[in-house]
């Protein structure tokens, strides 16, 4: 795995997906403990994956995507519902190729269709009551540049996520991923 297998920082997290777009991976951690990691592809230099935190809203397996009704997104699970991203399966090209959203391998998808929870919605099916799972994607992969897998065999780091680039993420989102929890536990 290019993840630590313990990361002591999401230790207080129930659930977080990180998504690093400079090695096209991800990682699902619960408190903590990685239970699951595998590659992505993010979207393409002209309909880029923005680098922030989002969270799981909500989810479809077999959805028709906003921007051309031809592509079916299979386990489809949306983190951004005003601009229509979200992580799904679709080909995994082994490099930055979507529309924005993060692409997923068949397994990896329906594995987080089942394992991310969705947003809370009151009865009137507008308001927000509460987050889904936090999801932070960040980095940038380098177009243009080898790809960080190509590199192994020179440099066996290459492809590796370090706990300082986890780090500098999650700080940046910890007080938000804690107060989001706390409403969630709250309406729950």
């Amino acid at each position: 795995s290019p993840f630590p297998m313990k990361y002591e920082m999401a230790e207080s997290v129930p659930k977080l997906l990180m998504i690093p777009q400079r090695v096209q991976a991800f990682a699902v951690y619960e408190n903590g403990v990685l239970v699951r990691w595998g590659p992505i592809s993010s979207g393409k230099k002209s309909t880029p994956t923005a680098n922030k935190l989002y969270s799981t809203n909500w989810k479809g397996k077999e959805v028709k995507s906003t921007f051309d009704d031809e592509w079916i997104l299979k386990y489809n699970f949306n983190i951004d519902n005003k601009n229509g991203i979200g992580f799904h399966q679709y080909e995994m090209p082994g490099y930055p190729a979507s529309h924005s959203c993060v692409r997923l391998l068949l397994e990896d998808a329906m594995w987080l269709y089942e394992w991310a929870d969705q947003w809370v919605l009151a009865d009137d099916g507008n308001t927000r009551l509460a987050h889904g799972t936090p999801v932070i994607v960040f980095g940038d992969y380098g177009l243009g540049k080898t790809a960080p897998w190509k590199l192994l065999p020179e440099d066996p780091t290459a492809a590796t996520v370090t706990r300082a680039e986890l780090d500098a993420e999650l700080e940046r989102y910890m007080d938000t991923i804690v107060q989001r929890q706390i409403g969630r536990d709250t309406v729950l």
